[in-house]
This record gives structure tokens, C-alpha cells and sequence, in this order.
């Protein structure tokens, strides 16, 4: 007897969005797509859930549809959006796109350490005004950075700044004095006791219940003046706030920042237009042909699940990561 191939609902952003090379599993799965607004409709019976649209925090208000639901897939890195208690309460495996994002972050944290040191960004202010302005760019070799986060990202991230002559450690729940990737790592809990050896502090943690408000005042005054503050991993992971006064004082020389506590950055941020600080809309590992590279590690899962094989990329719900991808 043919058996009813298991049902997988796919949460888009929008009805008519459809991710691409889902075709391998034509026949193996019933691919649902909704958005938030069907979601209900869409739950009872099925057994899993793509959360294409990986910012949605619709199922907890349709936890009581779930159904036999058993697997959860998130195209993207952080999961935070996801989980709450009933959820990581349940018997239900969560899995995310670890590794998609790790080079291209990496590249994005570089392009950042460099723009600020070459003086780029204020060339292009020059260049504007019409400015022909002589000024003396900083080496990068021999530089100090700190990447919070050693996860995929922290270490795939600590590897190219130490290929450009860097000198890299790493910041983490377990403090180990010779990493491969990333050297001396520290306690991430006492940020402000060692943080000011550092020029370059990246910030490539996820959001957890550890990590939220991990840069704040002390630790940004305990910064370096010149120092220069890199965010992509999660903007709750640094009070906000306490970054604008810092940047207002002087205790820090500048931030790039890719990743805010409210997503658009609102128009009356003083982040916008504050001296030093450059400004991306959370893109830092958007490369093209991003969205086909989630969609064909979803297919592998998803045939991994119909094959009883094991699943890739578990996240351990209480911790907020996948054991082994990010120790913050």
C-alpha cells in the first residue's frame, strides 16, 4: 500500500511567495504554503515546518493547531524569534541554517575592519563635498580583535581577519587558551575586564538569555577610545542606548553596525547620522543567491526526515544554539 506522503508546511511572507529547488521533493512531501494569516488552516496534519519567512513568531499564537507536528526548520542562523517556553517545553526537534551564513558574515566583518581603517567611509563624505583631503589610514596588521560568538560565524570570522594579519581571540561561555580558530578565548561574562587590549570588537553572539544586553554601558567604557565596535550578530545583544552615549562621549572611536533592537532602524535613531558609525539594513550575509542556498540545505533536511536519517543542525532549545556552533 502507497503510503500519504507527510505533510510540510512552508510560512512564507506573503501568499504567493514560493522559495525556489524545492523539486526533489516532489512526490516524498505535501508542500503547504501559507502565511501567518493561514497558518492555523494550514497546521492540523502536518508533521513539519519550514519557517521560510524566519522572522514570523506566528506559530506560538497557533501552538494549540500543532497537531503531530515533529520538526521544525528555520532559514536562518538565530532562532531566538522562534522559541518560546511551550515550544521548548514539547517534544518538538528545532534545526537551523547553520553554516549558510558563516563565510559571508566573515567577508562583512572584514570589509567593515577595513573600511574603518582605510578611512573609507569618510573619503566618500569627502569625495561628496568635493574634498580633496590628505589623511594617514591605520594598518590592520598587528591589530587586536575580540569576536564575541564562537560559533560557525565567530570562528569562520576569526580566521579571515587573522589571514589579513590580525591578531585574533574570542570571547565565549568557556574560557580555553589555545583555540584553533580564534586563540585565547575569554569569559563573555567579564567583557569589561579585558575588553580594552582590543581595537576591533566584534560582536557575532546570537540572542540568548546570556548574551541580551551583553554590551552595555561598562563594558563600552571599558573599551579602548580608538576602538572600533563591529555588530552582526544580534542588536538586543547590545543595550542601544548605552552604545549612542558612548559613541557621544568618545569612549569608543566608531561602530559599524549591521543588526538593531528595532528592525528597520527607525528614522529618529541618532545612529543614523552620528559621526563613525556606518549603518546596513541586517544584510551581512545576504550574498546573492542566498535564499538558494537556504532552500537546497532545507531539501537535504527535508530528505534526511522522510529517509529516517539523522537531521543536521539540532538546536538545543534551552540553550538557544546548536551545541558546538556557538558557545557565548
Amino acid at each position: 500500500m502507497r503510503l500519504t506522503p507527510p505533510a510540510v508546511v512552508v510560512l512564507c511572507s506573503t501568499p504567493q511567495e514560493r522559495p525556489a529547488h524545492l523539486e526533489p521533493l516532489t512526490g516524498r512531501v505535501e508542500l503547504r504554503f501559507t502565511d501567518a494569516a493561514g497558518l492555523a488552516d494550514a497546521l492540523p496534519g502536518a508533521r513539519a515546518l519550514l519557517l521560510w519567512d524566519f522572522f514570523s513568531d506566528a506559530l506560538q499564537g497557533v501552538w494549540d493547531r500543532r497537531g503531530g507536528l515533529e520538526w521544525i526548520h528555520v532559514a536562518a542562523a538565530g532562532v531566538d524569534r522562534l522559541l518560546f517556553e511551550e515550544l521548548r517545553a514539547s517534544d518538538v526537534v528545532v534545526t537551523n541554517a547553520r553554516g549558510v551564513f558563516d563565510r559571508p558574515i566573515a567577508e562583512f566583518v572584514l570589509a567593515s575592519v577595513l573600511a574603518h581603517a582605510k578611512l573609507l567611509h569618510e573619503s566618500h563624505d569627502l569625495q561628496a563635498d568635493g574634498v580633496w583631503q590628505h589623511r594617514e589610514p591605520r594598518a590592520v596588521e598587528g591589530a587586536r580583535a575580540l569576536v564575541i560568538g564562537t560559533g560557525g560565524i565567530g570562528r569562520a570570522t576569526g580566521r579571515l581577519l587573522s589571514a589579513v594579519g590580525l591578531r585574533v581571540s574570542g570571547a565565549g561561555r568557556t574560557e580555553r587558551p589555545d583555540d584553533p580558530d580564534l586563540g585565547q578565548v575569554y569569559d563573555s561574562g567579564r567583557l569589561a575586564e579585558y575588553v580594552e587590549e582590543f581595537d576591533y570588537v566584534v560582536n557575532a553572539a546570537p540572542l540568548t538569555s546570556a548574551t541580551r544586553g551583553l554590551v552595555d554601558a561598562s563594558v563600552l567604557a571599558a573599551m579602548r577610545p580608538s576602538a572600533y565596535l563591529v555588530n552582526v550578530g544580534r542588536g538586543a545583544t547590545v543595550v542601544e542606548d548605552d552604545l549612542v552615549d558612548a559613541l557621544r562621549r568618545g569612549e569608543i572611536a566608531g561602530a559599524a553596525l549591521d543588526v538593531f533592537e528595532a528592525e528597520p532602524l527607525p528614522t529618529d535613531s541618532p545612529l543614523w547620522s552620528m559621526p563613525g558609525v556606518a549603518v546596513s539594513a541586517h544584510m551581512s550575509g545576504d550574498v546573492v543567491g542566498w535564499r538558494d542556498m537556504l532552500a537546497r540545505q532545507f531539501v537535504d533536511q527535508a530528505l534526511r526526515w522522510v529517509e529516517g536519517r539523522s537531521l543536521e543542525n539540532i538546536v538545543d532549545k534551552r540553550l538557544g544554539y546548536v551545541p558546538g556552533q556557538v558557545v557565548s
